[in-house]
């Protein structure tokens, strides 16, 4: 069974109503998490415990989901973005932003995939958890304006199962700018 990958249109749908705010959405450049580049990357599994997907959100967006959601002033997510982390309140917020998001992958009775890991922007990402947030190939790459709060980068990337080799159920990325 296949992980749909979803369109910058759906993420952006996800977001304004989760957000309850107006987004904007447009191709973007891929979130490249690194030691001195902090992003959230949260982890999606199947039922057989398999990484099937990645989000990685960079720290702007990171910062200012978290805080949109949990009507945090704007404010609240500049002092996260000046610091270079998100805890507390903005990641706890962040983590049910991204829990929902885990409904972006499943379309047409496809492979049900849930959150497993979280990795706040700011916080170790192990090596495995870095290397599937780079992963080219079947990816999206957007770039979502929040009202009020600003912008920031989100990458969705599918991750191949281990064994398998099998691509001929997803769909091929759309063009992102990249």
């Amino acid at each position: 069974m296949s992980v749909h990958l979803p369109a910058g249109e759906q993420v952006q749908e996800l977001f304004a109503d989760l957000l309850d705010r107006d987004v904007h959405q447009e191709p973007g450049t891929p979130v490249v998490p690194g030691p001195t580049v902090p992003a959230t990357v949260a982890t999606y599994v199947d039922d057989q415990e398999c990484v099937r997907a990645v989000i990685s959100c960079d720290l702007d967006l990171s910062a200012r989901a978290g805080a949109a959601i949990g009507l945090v002033p704007p404010s609240g997510a500049d002092r996260a973005i000046r610091s270079g982390c998100v805890d507390g309140d903005l990641a706890e917020n962040l983590a049910e932003v991204l829990e929902v998001a885990g409904a972006l992958f499943e379309r047409d009775h496809g492979t049900h995939v849930r959150l497993q890991g979280l990795h706040p922007a700011g916080a170790h990402l192990p090596h495995d958890v870095l290397a599937q947030a780079l992963t080219l190939g079947r990816r999206a790459d957007v770039r979502l304006e929040i009202a009020g709060y600003g912008d920031g980068r989100l990458s969705v990337v599918l991750v191949e199962r281990p064994g398998t080799g099998d691509h001929r159920s997803q769909r091929e990325p759309t063009p992102t700018g990249s």
